[in-house]
C-alpha cells in the first residue's frame, strides 16, 4: 500500500512540535493548507476531441510571504501528495530564510501521450483555471516533475496575455530569454552538493574514498552526478525510471555523468552503459556505498527496505524520499540523513533570485547567483547543525524543522495576535 504523503508531512510536524515551543492554536493552523484549488482543465486534442484533465494547487501557508512551489505533470498526482509538497515547501523556504510561504500544484496526466501542441494547451489551461489565485504578489509557480522552462514560458505568456501586460514574475524557472535567471537549471543540485560537502567536513569523511549512489537521473540527479564528478568524487551508481547501473569491480572508479547522459539520450535509458552492470532502482538503494542521494520521487525508502540500506549518509535531493518509519529505523542504525528541506533548497533559492530580478528588471550573472546561493545554503546548514548540536536527541531533520516551524509559527502569532 502506498504511503500517504500528507500524513507523513503531518507526522514530521508533530514530531518537531515536541521539541519547540509552539502553542496548540498555532500548531493547529500549521496542520492545514490555507487554500486548496481543484480544477478541471478542458483541452482540445489534436484529434478535435475535448479531454478534461484534473489539476490541483495547494497554498499551504503565507505567513512569511507569497506562496511558492512547483507544478508537476504526472499520472500519479493526487491531493495528498500536493498538500504534502506544499507543506514541505513552507518549511524549505523558512529554513533557508526566504520571504516565501509554501505552495504546490499538479495535473494528472501522462505527458508522454501528449503532442507538443496538446501540452501547450494544457499548460495554458492550468493558468487560465488559476488566474485569480496566482501572481507575483500571491503565488509564484515553478517547474517540477515533467514540467520545464518551455512550459513555464507558456504559463507566463498566458498569464501576461490575460493581464494585458508582461508579467515575468508570475512564474520562475523560465528560459533566460524571457526573464529566467542564470544558473537555475542546476541550482538544486549545486545547493545539494554545497550541503553535502559541509556534512562531509563535519563527519570528517575521507572525500577521496567516498562511494556515492544517485537514484534518479533527471535534472537533479544528472547535475548532482556531473558536479560531483568534476569535484573528484566517486559516483559509482545512477538510475532512471527504466533501471539503474553500477560500475563493475575493477573498472573505472567513477561514472562520467556527461558520457552517461549521451548514452541515455541515444538509447532512452542509463541501462547498458559500458563498464556497468544493470540493477533495479530498488537494488541501487541497497548498494554497499557510503552515500545515497535519492533524487527522484517521494517515499522510496520505507520501513520495508530501511533495514537493507547500507549507506551511512543519505542526502535527500528529492522531496520526501524517506517515510517517517524509515527515518526512525535509519536513525537507530546510526545513519545520518540530511533532510530535503535543506538539501534540495538550492532550486527555490535561485528561483527567489529570478523573482527578485523580474520585479526590479535588473539581472545578475551566473557567478553572482551561484555565489549568493552558496552563502545562503551554507549559512542555513551551519544554523541547522548548531541547532542539532545544542538540542538533546535531535537529528538534522528535527533541527531543520525546528528552525523552520519556529519562524513560521512566530510570523503567524505576530500577524494574528494569537
Amino acid at each position: 500500500m502506498k504511503s500517504d504523503a500528507f500524513k507523513n508531512a503531518l507526522r514530521q510536524l508533530e514530531n518537531v512540535s515536541k521539541i519547540i515551543d509552539v502553542d496548540e492554536s498555532t500548531l493547529e493552523i500549521l496542520k492545514h493548507p490555507k487554500k486548496i484549488m481543484i480544477v478541471n482543465i478542458p483541452v482540445k486534442m489534436d484529434s478535435g476531441k475535448i479531454e478534461v484533465f484534473k489539476g490541483y494547487r495547494s497554498q499551504y501557508n503565507d505567513a512569511l510571504g507569497p506562496f511558492k512551489g512547483g507544478i508537476r505533470f504526472h499520472p500519479d498526482v493526487n491531493l495528498s501528495e500536493v498538500k504534502a509538497l506544499s507543506a514541505w515547501m513552507t518549511w524549505k523556504c523558512s529554513v533557508v530564510g526566504l520571504p516565501y510561504g509554501g505552495g504546490k500544484g499538479g495535473v494528472i496526466v501522462d505527458v508522454r501521450k501528449l503532442s507538443k501542441g496538446e501540452l501547450e494547451r494544457l499548460s495554458r489551461g492550468y493558468v487560465q483555471a488559476l488566474r485569480d489565485f496566482i501572481g507575483p504578489e500571491k503565488d509564484i509557480p515553478a517547474p517540477d516533475v515533467n514540467t520545464d522552462p518551455q512550459i513555464m514560458a507558456w504559463m507566463m505568456d498566458e498569464f501576461s496575455r490575460m493581464q494585458g501586460y508582461n508579467v515575468p514574475g508570475v512564474v520562475t524557472g523560465k528560459p533566460i530569454e524571457v526573464g529566467g535567471t542564470r544558473g537555475r537549471k542546476f541550482s538544486t543540485s549545486q545547493g545539494g552538493v554545497y550541503v553535502f560537502e559541509k556534512i562531509v567536513e563535519k563527519l570528517e569523511l575521507d572525500a577521496k574514498k567516498i562511494k556515492i549512489a544517485i537514484q534518479g537521473f533527471g535534472n537533479v540527479g544528472y547535475f548532482a552526478a556531473d558536479i560531483l564528478f568534476a569535484l573528484g568524487y566517486n559516483v559509482v551508481a545512477v538510475s532512471d525510471s527504466k533501471g539503474g547501473i553500477v560500475l563493475e569491480d575493477g573498472k573505472e572508479k567513477t561514472l562520467n555523468a556527461k558520457e552517461v547522459l549521451k548514452h541515455k539520450e541515444a538509447t532512452g535509458s542509463v541501462v547498458g552503459y559500458p563498464g556497468t552492470r544493470t540493477i533495479t532502482n530498488e537494488e541501487l538503494l541497497e548498494l554497499d556505498v557510503d552515500v545515497l542521494m535519492p533524487s527522484a520521487l517521494e517515499n522510496v525508502i520505507t520501513d520495508k527496505n530501511a533495514d537493507k540500506i547500507k549507506a551511512k549518509l543519505i542526502v535527500e535531493m528529492a522531496n520526501g524520499p524517506l517515510t517517517p518509519e524509515a527515518d526512525i529505523l535509519l536513525e537507530k542504525k546510526g545513519v545520518t540523513v540530511v533532510p530535503d528541506i535543506l538539501a534540495n533548497a538550492g532550486g527555490v533559492i535561485v528561483s527567489y533570485f529570478e523573482w527578485v530580478q523580474n520585479l526590479q528588471n535588473f539581472y545578475w550573472s551566473e557567478n553572482e547567483n551561484i555565489s549568493r546561493l552558496r552563502t545562503i545554503i551554507e549559512d542555513a546548514f551551519d544554523e541547522v547543525w548548531g541547532k542539532k548540536c545544542c538540542t538533546e536527541n535531535c537529528s538534522l531533520r528535527l533541527a531543520a524543522y525546528a528552525i523552520a516551524v519556529e519562524r513560521v509559527a512566530t510570523a503567524e502569532k505576530l500577524r494574528r495576535n494569537l
